[in-house]
């Protein structure tokens, strides 16, 4: 067993609220000034095929330390509202980002947001502010997207000689202003920056690649970045390395072998690398948290077939390698799902966590799990 995870201790878990038949899923967690902690989720009959899906919220006092019932956080009547984020910008005002699937797919997505300073009461946030979040990468998108495939190493998956490639198929649908405009969509937290700049992580079903949303101003108004290219690299991760350079590791959506993908960008976001797979399995999520500046942890779904494994790992190299590792969920049954996790430090130094746990009969809920990763303050030189 690595040295992390014999020195890691558990200090609590708990399912946020009793298992139940709807389906619950893509947490998203945040502390609150005040010690309490706020997490969203998304629930309903389904996914973006069922229309009463919502944007469902639970808060966990410091003054009780018990979870409250459910609350509602945001819903579109008629619309699939998936994949919340929640987070305070360096101001601590709370923000709310989701998506609403319009016509039920995933490629017609839409982005909307919500902001409040009114947080801290009991039950949910009272929203002081709302609008959708719109953005039009230029035509420089498609020359980005071909040169992209063009670093890349040559891929033979899906070769005939009466089939269109794939990059010439996803280069094809870059040049389409309608198709790079929408469908964009959100699942881990943004990364905060100095002053007001802060880096959203997007990802498309459509293109099969990611992107990021960028703010200067806090959060209030948002731009495109270059896309961040590669054959599957979605739901991108982020952390800062000393450098000055970000990192992001994504889930793997492309052809085989299934590996966690990884990007680099130089510019604060701007422009990305095209990803290249590391070594660490993967099929279905990954979350990325910068601790401090020595220790890094990674937590991945870190097996090809399914979501029966969640794994922890840590970095001592700020990402550039993946070492000691702590398997926190496993059924060997391989029917049980455990994914979609959220990762932050809290202020305690712990590692606090949620994720969805879809049992094999049907039942779901959202997992809340705190570690203690016995990691020792850095002295000061």
């Amino acid at each position: 067993m690595p040295a992390f995870a014999q020195q890691s201790i558990k200090v609590d878990e708990a399912y946020i609220f009793p298992f139940q038949e709807q389906h619950v899923h893509a947490s998203s967690l945040v502390e609150l000034p005040n010690g309490d902690w706020l997490v969203a989720w998304f629930q309903g009959s389904g996914e973006r095929t069922a229309d009463d899906v919502r944007i469902m919220g639970a808060r966990k006092s410091a003054a009780t330390d018990q979870w409250s019932a459910p609350f509602l956080l945001a819903d579109s009547p008629q619309i699939p509202d998936c994949n919340p984020v929640i987070f305070l910008n360096k101001d601590n005002k709370l923000f709310l980002v989701w998506i609403a699937v319009l016509a039920n797919k995933w490629e017609q997505s839409i982005l909307k947001i919500r902001s409040t300073m009114d947080y801290e009461q009991e039950g949910p946030p009272v929203w002081q502010w709302q609008d959708n979040i719109f953005l039009k990468p230029n035509d420089d998108f498609q020359k980005q997207v071909a040169e992209a495939f063009e670093e890349m190493p040559p891929s033979g998956a899906g070769w005939a000689e009466y089939a269109q490639s794939y990059e010439d198929q996803i280069i094809q649908a870059s040049a389409d202003p309608a198709k790079r405009s929408i469908g964009w969509m959100t699942r881990i937290k943004p990364l905060l920056m100095e002053g007001q700049r802060m880096v959203l992580p997007l990802y498309s079903d459509g293109y099969n690649f990611s992107m990021m949303a960028l703010s200067e101003d806090g959060g209030e108004t948002w731009t495109p970045s270059s896309p961040l290219v590669g054959r599957g690299p979605i739901q991108p991760a982020l952390a800062m390395r000393s450098d000055g350079s970000i990192l992001a590791l994504m889930r793997d959506s492309g052809d085989s072998p299934e590996r966690i993908h990884q990007s680099i960008s130089r510019d604060k976001g701007q422009s990305w690398s095209p990803s290249t797979k590391t070594a660490i399995p993967n099929t279905a999520s990954v979350e990325l948290l910068s601790y401090d500046d020595t220790h890094w942890f990674l937590l991945c779904n870190d097996i090809t077939d399914g979501r029966y494994q969640l794994s922890l790992y840590l970095s001592k190299d700020q990402g550039v390698s993946w070492e000691d590792h702590l398997q926190l969920e496993y059924d060997p049954d391989h029917k049980d799902r455990y994914s979609y996790p959220s990762l932050i430090k809290g202020k305690d130094g712990k590692l606090h966590m949620t994720y969805s746990c879809h049992l094999a009969g049907g039942q779901k809920s959202i997992k809340y799990r705190v570690i203690d990763p016995q990691i020792q303050p850095r002295k000061d030189r």
